[in-house]
């Protein structure tokens, strides 16, 4: 084999990302901001509960429950979780037919895990030459003060990442203490560390590497776009010219000038390649690499400022309009996402609304199917389970329908108190006299009926099971 074998994987050239400012560098801060303003400090937030943590967001694994502000989650509502996903998943679609990947943007976790710690490079180590020289100059005081405590800031923040994701699996101020004094559970050790060492490697190292070959949106995205889909395009006509872009020179710092020698508005500065994040050149036209953060749009905007020249030379823009076509953005893809996208989030809003505040199962004790009494009446024994839903007590009673003569025996127990998302298991036996007319045979049903005392508006909840008597050979 050759010397020169065929690489299968292309060496990484670090990027150094040029800040800039700009509507959309505003636009990215501002979900920045925002989201980590919810994650971080969701797991304080109090909300008063009589028989859980006051944690406003609490997954409790060992108590199977998930509390989300006044909603409780039961294991039984994980088709609520199945519902919440396909939204999302709809959404991605939906949105991305329309806007191209704004998610992977503006809100992706990796995308705004990597923006603050490029956030803190910069700070540490200065704007984006100053870091070219600085990993290119051999080891200095500086050179390790600057690179260390840029590391050490990223490795507090990944920490801190890390640990606030444990909080919401149990109670945060109770979770620090015990993380401290080294008390807390094994399995909070390991999410806290595995996700501090995840975050520091894929948002301070990795970086645009995730987006590139581990996140599998960049390869399908394609298959949502269309030719009316709003990506960031660099608007080649006018850029290019018919004779290509070219650099401010005498003759040709005009537009006038430029114009009248066939030469386009790009002036090949590479602000647009320096501030983007996954080092691509736009002008090269739509490539999977683009996350469409639009920061390259700024850095445009901005050299179009100085020269006082119209903007848009780089703008979000369909395919059809940069062919002067028109844009149509309500299409039946469009439609038809917009309606399932309705449909889900009226379905999952209707099912929690409408959601009842306990629930109860009744089954029937098979081993005997029957007893058979010394008066004739016959005896069916039943496991009845009761879960209350809420996070406060509830009355209910239970009785029987449609039974003309059954007796119900719960031991007292027809009428009872659900302490806050109690679970109770029931014995009931239900015994139906002998009838004058003839004996009793085969399979007959009677109806258990579940009702709150409490003035509640849920419906009565009721269970039709079967009543087993003698065959009629017997």
């Amino acid at each position: 084999m050759s010397d020169e074998s065929v690489q299968l994987y292309q060496k990484r050239v670090q990027i150094y990302p040029r800040s800039v400012k700009g509507r959309f560098r505003n636009l990215k801060t501002g979900a920045l901001v925002l989201a980590y303003l919810i994650y971080y400090l969701l797991p304080w937030l109090r909300w008063d509960r009589p028989n859980a943590p006051d944690q406003a967001v609490l997954y409790d694994l060992p108590g199977r429950h998930f509390y989300i502000f006044g909603l409780t989650i039961q294991v039984q509502d994980i088709f609520w979780l199945a519902g919440a996903l396909i939204i999302f998943a709809i959404l991605l679609f939906f949105v991305t037919g329309l806007a191209g990947r704004v998610w992977c943007g503006y809100f992706c976790f990796q995308t705004l895990w990597t923006d603050l710690f490029i956030m803190v490079e910069h700070w540490m180590q200065g704007e984006r030459p100053a870091r070219i020289r600085l990993d290119k100059a051999p080891w200095t005081r500086e050179k390790l003060i600057k690179k260390g405590g840029t590391y050490a800031i990223w490795l507090l923040i990944a920490f801190w990442t890390g640990l606030t994701f444990t909080m919401y699996w149990a109670d945060a101020p109770t979770l620090v203490v015990d993380m401290l004094l080294g008390r807390a559970p094994y399995p909070a050790y390991f999410t806290t560390f595995f996700l501090t060492a995840t975050t520091f490697v894929m948002a301070g190292l990795a970086r645009e590497q995730v987006c590139t070959y581990m996140c599998p949106y960049a390869r399908f995205q394609s298959a949502m776009f269309d030719h009316d889909t709003l990506i960031v395009s660099y608007d080649r006509r006018r850029g290019e010219g018919d004779r290509g872009r070219s650099k401010l020179a005498k003759g040709l710092k005009t537009r006038e000038e430029r114009h009248a020698q066939g030469v386009g508005d790009c002036v090949d500065c590479g602000f647009c390649v320096q501030v983007c994040p996954v080092g691509i050149d736009i002008r090269n036209g739509l490539q999977y690499q683009c996350i469409s953060c639009a920061l390259c749009i700024d850095a445009c905007d901005a050299i179009m400022d100085n020269l006082q020249w119209p903007r848009g030379l780089i703008r979000y823009t369909s395919e059809n309009a940069l062919n002067g076509k028109k844009t149509h953005l309500i299409k039946p893809k469009t439609v038809g996402y917009g309606v399932i996208l309705v449909a889900a989030i009226s379905l999952l809003t209707w099912s929690i609304l409408t959601r009842a505040p306990y629930n109860a199962t009744v089954e029937q004790v098979r081993q005997p199917l029957y007893s058979q009494l010394s008066d004739g009446s016959i005896r069916n024994t039943y496991e009845i389970k009761l879960n209350n839903k809420l996070t406060a007590p509830v009355t209910v009673s239970i009785s029987l329908e449609g039974a003309t003569g059954a007796i119900l025996d719960m031991d007292g127990m027809e009428r009872l108190v659900l302490e806050p998302q109690e679970r109770i298991k029931l014995l009931a036996r239900v015994q139906i006299a002998p009838d004058p007319t003839g004996p009793h045979h085969g399979v007959e049903y009677i109806t258990f009926v579940v009702k709150s005392l409490e003035g509640a508006t849920a419906e009565p909840i009721r269970r039709k099971v079967p009543f087993s008597m003698p065959d009629s050979g017997s």
